[in-house]
């Protein structure tokens, strides 16, 4: 037996709760305290000075966190690990790994272990009973609901992106579509498998991000009877979608692990159930999304970038609303009509006053946040015919002074007085040639407010009664345009 280090006292380790087992730069084990031996159903007799993969031949030096702390010299913290012992038994440890650096320049391993054996076995169970529920409610046939001609605008950021997704449609090659919430990257993964020659086979759905990784990757993959407990032969989303189109949803939200094996797949066209020894072809395209940038997610450990390369031989920049404010007003268009049919309504359009505030708002929810704009607006309709910006709930536009806002700009608010702009008004107040609509609209107000404002000698008063608007609105416009009287 060789000598064990200084300061270590086996009889107090021997009354830890937690395993610790020693092995030394060949790999023989030198320590091993009762509570190990009890966690592994092994005598210390039979391990110590016994080479560790005799012990436990199930493991082997890649798998062994204790031989990998040896190799490498790095601690490894908490990492689970699963194998058995030499008389079959599996047990499953959380281990937190060191390596021990000896006076005479050797180095061992250290190891401490906790016994998550029955842990592991009750979530094992768990996920089982969850993936039966989740794949009993997503059963059945899936086909698309949308294709490209459900892709609305004629702004020249959108028109490149449909050119590029009716190229990608007449070929195999992966897809990578990049966009914030609300841009439509599942409408447009859709619209790809709808105009593709796969389109007659599966398109099938899945958001990486909903669900655990223990449990997404028996979906994905598939599990084998045997390979855990309560394992049936079950299909993964794989070969469900084989012949058709797989899209994965938040790409970047899968693990490591998880972002190789589907790295293995795209190259090799072959996945290995959970819990299986052999390796099943698969037939299919696999369209990703994400709402980050690829690089940001690469250089945060988000994103394999070999995952990153093979996903993106086609790769989408979805623009968002805020880059294609000509399509604002004909989505708008689109929706009313949607939602006339829904709800049995003949609205007509939205008023001038909101249109000039849906073309200068950001839309951080893009199109989707547009539409539910306007389903909200509709759903306050009784007989009128066009949409004021008092049925708009403003906490869904989040603009600034939001509450004060959607008071200034109701329908009690406002006057029918006409207010004259004099032509030589806009030659004192010329705008530059490549402002929008909205900012020369700001512009206007703002310096026409501070003219009349001018003329009646700073009275607020006096200045509303002419602009037509109430003493609460013009001071309202006084501080948001900053302007001193």
């Amino acid at each position: 037996m060789e000598k064990q280090p200084a300061g270590l006292n086996p009889e107090i380790l021997d009354f830890l709760d937690e395993g610790i087992h020693i092995v030394n730069e060949r790999g023989i084990t030198v320590f091993y305290n009762k509570k190990m031996a009890e966690m592994e159903s092994m005598e210390a007799e039979t391990v110590l000075g016994v080479p560790l993969l005799e012990s436990f031949p199930e493991l082997s030096s890649e798998s062994s966190t204790l031989l990998r702390v040896l190799s490498n010299g790095e601690s490894i913290i908490k990492e689970e690990q699963s194998y058995f012992n030499k008389y079959g038994q599996k047990i499953t440890t959380l281990n937190s790994t060191y390596p021990l650096n000896l006076s005479d320049n050797k180095i061992w391993a250290l190891e401490i272990a906790q016994d998550i054996t029955e842990l592991k076995n009750l979530y094992l169970k768990l996920n089982q009973l969850q993936e039966k529920l989740y794949v009993r409610k997503t059963s059945g046939s899936q086909t698309t609901t949308y294709t490209l001609e459900d892709v609305r605008g004629t702004s020249p950021a959108i028109k490149r992106v449909l050119k590029t997704a009716r190229q990608a449609a007449a070929n195999d090659s992966p897809v990578l579509l990049i966009g914030a919430t609300g841009t439509g990257k599942e409408l447009f993964a859709q619209g790809i498998h709808a105009a593709s020659p796969r389109c007659n086979s599966p398109f099938v759905a899945q958001n990486c991000a909903a669900l655990p990784d223990s449990l997404l990757e028996g979906i994905l993959f598939g599990t084998r009877r045997g390979g855990f407990t309560g394992a049936v032969d079950r299909k993964g989303l794989f070969q469900q979608a084989s012949g058709g189109s797989l899209l994965l949803d938040e790409i970047d939200s899968l693990s490591a692990a998880l972002q190789a094996k589907l790295l293995r797949v795209l190259q090799e066209g072959r996945v290995r159930p959970v819990g299986g020894r052999e390796e099943i072809e698969v037939d299919l395209r696999i369209i990703a999304t994400m709402t980050v940038s690829p690089l940001t997610a690469i250089k945060e450990g988000r994103l394999r970038e070999d995952l990153f390369y093979r996903l993106a031989v086609i790769l989408l920049k979805l623009p968002p609303l805020k880059e294609r404010r000509q399509d604002i007003l004909p989505l708008t268009e689109y929706f009313i009509n949607e939602y006339n049919r829904v709800f049995n309504l003949e609205v007509q359009g939205i008023s001038e006053r909101l249109q000039q505030i849906f073309l200068g708002y950001s839309w951080p929810g893009n199109v989707r946040q547009l539409k539910h704009v306007i389903e909200g607006a509709m759903n306050l309709i009784e007989t009128e015919r066009i949409i004021n910006p008092d049925k708009v709930d403003f906490h869904l536009l989040e603009l600034p002074e939001a509450t004060e806002e959607q008071n200034i700009l109701s329908g009690s608010d406002r006057t029918d007085k006409k207010l004259d702009f004099p032509a030589e008004f806009f030659d004192r107040y010329p705008t530059e040639g490549n402002s929008t609509l909205p900012e020369l609209l700001n512009s206007w107000e703002k310096n026409y407010i501070r003219a009349i404002l001018a003329r009646f000698d700073g009275n607020v008063s006096q200045a509303a009664g002419e602009l037509g608007l109430s003493r609460q609105s013009l001071q309202y416009r006084i501080k948001k345009y900053g302007i001193d009287h």
